[in-house]
């Protein structure tokens, strides 16, 4: 286990005292993540299965959430908490730390609006590094949600403080990732907006051009169930995508 004293003073402290919650059903590697964390000064809950981690989840949700993917015996263990996880929370930072590390698993997974995906080993200062810079991540758009007002562009109407999106005054019903697409391009009607800066919209660390075009797809999608002649989003061939001026 980590045990060195010196390792707490590499980062910054938390803000406060955040939780972290641990899923993870090796108990060495869990109690290695869980020690490296609580040296950070983190209030860290470990649980070795989904069931476990689901009852101590419907009673106090963390701060942030570190699943494997496999969970005992079941093999999608992690997907499946994430699910839950995102229905229960839109803005809740989730990490999936696992061994699968297939560009498939990867696409599942940041597709399911988890913010990060590492593949084990981890190095235990890269781990408690990139927490809290999602942390930061979490508190910038907590404020920027907070300043910004309610965005009306036609029949949209975009509230980023519920995270709630709207078309003729009917509710789309959109993942967390796809809200900030939809605010990125709509905030700015005509502008073009790179492949490159959707991604660092997405606030992920592994983004390809493909998963863009993908989560543009699944809102078009969502949109013309509403209304059949959506074409707000246009794309702009080989660079990225625009919302469309008045």
């Amino acid at each position: 286990m980590m045990t060195d004293s010196n390792t707490a003073t590499l980062y910054d402290a938390p803000m406060s005292t955040r939780s972290i919650a641990i899923v993870e059903d090796d108990p060495d590697q869990r109690e290695n993540y869980a020690d490296a964390l609580r040296l950070q000064g983190y209030e860290v809950q470990t649980h070795g299965n989904r069931p476990d981690a689901e009852r101590s989840f419907a009673t106090r949700l963390p701060d942030l959430a570190i699943l494997d993917i496999m969970l005992e015996d079941e093999v999608d263990g992690g997907f499946d908490l994430c699910r839950q996880l995102r229905s229960m929370s839109a803005n809740l930072p989730i990490i999936f730390l696992t061994a699968r590390d297939s560009d498939i698993d990867r696409v599942s997974g940041l597709r399911l609006d988890a913010w990060d995906y590492l593949t084990k080993p981890v190095n235990l200062q890269f781990l408690a590094v990139r927490v809290s810079s999602l942390f930061r991540i979490a508190e910038s758009v907590k404020e920027q949600n907070s300043q910004e007002a309610i965005l009306r562009i036609a029949d949209l109407m975009l509230d980023p403080n519920s995270m709630s999106v709207s078309w003729q005054e009917q509710s789309i019903n959109l993942t967390l990732t796809e809200f900030w697409l939809v605010e990125s391009l709509a905030r700015r009607p005509g502008h073009v907006k790179t492949y490159e800066q959707l991604m660092q919209v997405t606030r992920q660390s592994y983004v390809e051009k493909n998963t863009i075009n993908g989560y543009v797809r699944r809102v078009r999608k969502k949109f013309k169930e509403v209304d059949p002649s959506f074409s707000m989003i246009q794309t702009v061939f080989g660079i990225g995508y625009r919302w469309q001026p008045e």
